[in-house]
């Protein structure tokens, strides 16, 4: 299972990562992502209809993080579709408003099932063999999810609230940055004002989170203002300038301490810089 599963995944997010990276306007981008999470899902569904758990720990995993972290990406990129499309235009205050109602959504969201909420939270396992087991829906905890029981061979107490948990703590960044976006335009009425540019067009080509990573290096440098400019303001500067957008800064930010290298984008960039000044040492020395 967990070669396929790898793959999947794998498959699924470079998808995803060039969409992101192709596709600026949010519409089309929700709408091509939803169309490629759907396929991953229903291969999904596929594999595990036609393929038996070798126990009930395998049967938990997949329930518990596999399957909800497909779903929670349908999730996030319908939840995103449609409080776009609802987006008031007009002043800052009627957005903002707009923006802060969908967060006290996703509050009550986590209101309404607190109980649940810090069972996950906390990693407690003492009820997964309850609640992310199918065919065993009976256990008395607060289920207002119709999709629990439309396909018990897929389906358990708990997998789609798990992908709700994780789909509401993305657009949570979302409508957060957003709402910071907003602000810096209210307090700055010459935001995205960069100069003449002349007929140049400039656009990130690399990965998003190579620039994060970017935008936090020159941040603790101190190489912009003296590093007294924020991070949600450089982040508009650059999204501004190289026409990007960069909807989770600071969740990336804070999975960069727990990879492998933490500054793979700032080690590759010596490198390339280094091979550069060598080559053109070459060049020049054949040259003479």
């Amino acid at each position: 299972m967990n070669q396929f599963i790898n793959t999947l995944n794998k498959n699924l997010n470079n998808k995803l990562q060039i969409i992101d990276l192709d596709e600026q306007n949010l519409f089309e981008k929700a709408q091509k992502s939803i169309t490629c999470i759907k396929i991953a899902y229903a291969e999904l569904k596929n594999f595990v209809l036609n393929n038996t758990f070798i126990n009930e720990e395998e049967e938990i995993q997949f329930f518990k993080e596999i399957k909800p972290g497909v779903l929670s990406q349908l999730i996030y990129f319908s939840k995103l579709n449609y409080i776009d499309s609802k987006r008031p235009l007009g002043s800052f205050e009627i957005q903002q408003k707009y923006l802060l109602n969908e967060l006290e959504k996703l509050t009550s969201y986590f209101n309404n099932h607190l109980e649940f909420y810090r069972y996950y939270r906390m990693k407690s396992t003492f009820l997964d063999d309850k609640l992310f087991i199918r065919g065993r829906e009976d256990f008395h905890l607060h289920l207002d999810n119709p999709m629990v029981y439309t396909d018990p061979d897929f389906s358990t107490s708990m997998d789609y609230m798990v992908a709700e948990i994780m789909a509401n703590d993305r657009l949570e960044v979302y409508l957060k940055t957003e709402i910071d976006t907003l602000l810096l335009k209210s307090n700055n009425p010459n935001w995205g004002q960069l100069g003449y540019l002349g007929t140049t067009s400039l656009q990130w080509t690399d990965n998003k989170t190579a620039l994060v990573e970017l935008i936090y290096a020159l941040h603790a440098m101190g190489s912009i203002n003296k590093g007294t400019i924020e991070i949600r303001e450089l982040t508009a500067f650059f999204e501004q300038a190289l026409n990007v957008r960069i909807p989770d800064v600071y969740r990336t930010f804070l999975e960069f301490k727990y990879r492998n290298s933490k500054t793979k984008y700032i080690d590759d960039l010596k490198v390339a810089l280094l091979r550069k000044m060598d080559e053109d040492l070459k060049s020049k020395t054949q040259n003479s």
